[in-house]
């Protein structure tokens, strides 16, 4: 951590990154997913089963089992924020006795 800077900007951007990184994260998991639910549905789907409806049924998991994977790695990019955050104010207050 930077000494100069205060407290609240330094919390700033740690939550700055965790979100950046959130969002990378979230769209990285989406990506392998869909990918994932598209090979599923292709084994999965009726031989018979037009195209159509085996592209949706893979949408449809793709999105959900996405939306899943988003919800989860914001979830934990907001816990290693907040503990870096309140580990920065222990330090601060140290620094300050």
């Amino acid at each position: 951590m930077d000494d100069e800077k205060p407290i609240t900007e330094q919390a700033l951007d740690t939550i700055t990154t965790a979100v950046e990184a959130t969002r990378e994260a979230a769209v990285t998991a989406v990506k392998k997913v869909r990918k994932a639910a598209k090979k599923v549905a292709k084994k999965v789907a009726p031989k018979k089963a037009s195209k159509k409806k085996a592209k949706k049924a893979s949408k449809k998991a793709a999105k959900t089992s996405s939306k899943k994977a988003a919800k989860k790695a914001a979830k934990k990019a907001t816990k290693k924020s907040a503990k870096k955050a309140a580990k920065s104010k222990k330090k601060a207050k140290k620094a300050k006795r």
